[in-house]
């Protein structure tokens, strides 16, 4: 059975870290309909000014972030000692765990164009080992079908094998369309599926869905996309319903809000990094 639009949601102009402009599509209204996906916040600007003053250190617990830049630069620097930078269509992606404190800072660049996803972490994973990856372009399989390409960014697509997290399955790939084009993806019935329009508009079951907007998915084994303009580029994310209690605020996300509380108290009390460091960061 194809699967169909089951709800579509179009972000927001907000600001976040020091003052970086984004779009946030999903949040704290959508965590039960989009599970296991916490938060999508999408970048698209020309202008520096939107987004160099970047995001300081800030603290995470309880979540996986996965920063995807198909244009544009971003530097990550974190409390386990890890200094890294991506570049033009490279993916970051932190397991929080139990603790960590990470900055990131936004170069200047011709465009950015991107988006971070926060991936919610299993009720017995919440305080698992923080870790820190990049997944450079090298490390990506672009995999070209009739109508344009997919970047292979986590997870498998065929027989075709990409990063691979620890935590939750992740299926994530950049799918690009070229006029007229169209592709059909296979899946399992029950998998949670959203897609997310980086560029270009698209349809799902003849139902049309406009730039920079996430949709989710009824069940179904197929899921057919066709482009309806001259280009599209699709974010295809793929994962597992979660189905449990969530209690979020701030940068922290937990299943109760006693450990929310146990959270803030480490913070203030200086407990809040749980792992050995091989050495501080700056």
């Amino acid at each position: 059975m194809d699967r169909k639009i089951k709800t579509k949601v179009q972000g927001f102009r907000t600001k976040d870290g020091a003052g970086v402009s984004l779009v946030r599509v999903l949040g704290h209204e959508t965590t039960e309909e989009f599970d296991p996906i916490l938060m999508l916040d999408s970048f698209d600007s020309t202008n520096p000014a939107d987004y160099t003053a970047g995001f300081p250190m800030h603290p995470h617990r309880g979540i996986e972030t996965v920063s995807y830049l198909y244009k544009g630069k971003m530097v990550h620097k974190d409390t386990l000692g890890n200094v890294d930078g991506i570049g033009d269509g490279e993916v970051q992606w932190m397991n929080s765990g139990s603790g960590i404190e990470h900055e990131e800072q936004v170069p200047a660049a011709d465009r950015l164009l991107g988006v971070q996803l926060w991936l919610n972490l299993p009720q017995a994973e919440k305080m698992s080992t923080p870790t820190y990856r990049s997944i450079k372009r090298d490390e990506i399989e672009e995999i070209e079908y009739e109508h344009g390409k997919i970047r292979l960014l986590a997870g498998s697509y065929k027989d075709h094998q990409g990063f691979k997290g620890d935590h939750l399955p992740l299926d994530y790939y950049d799918i690009h369309i070229n006029k007229g084009g169209s592709i059909t993806l296979d899946m399992e019935e029950d998998d949670s599926v959203m897609i997310f329009t980086l560029l270009g508009q698209v349809s799902v079951g003849g139902e049309l869905v406009n730039e920079k907007t996430a949709v989710k998915l009824t069940d179904g084994d197929t899921l057919t996309i066709k482009n309806e303009g001259d280009f599209a580029q699709v974010l295809f994310i793929k994962s597992r319903k979660l189905g449990e209690p969530i209690a979020w605020a701030g940068p922290i996300v937990m299943n109760s809000q006693a450990e929310l509380r146990q959270a803030y108290f480490d913070l203030r009390n200086g407990t809040f990094i749980r792992e050995e460091l091989d050495f501080q960061v700056d």
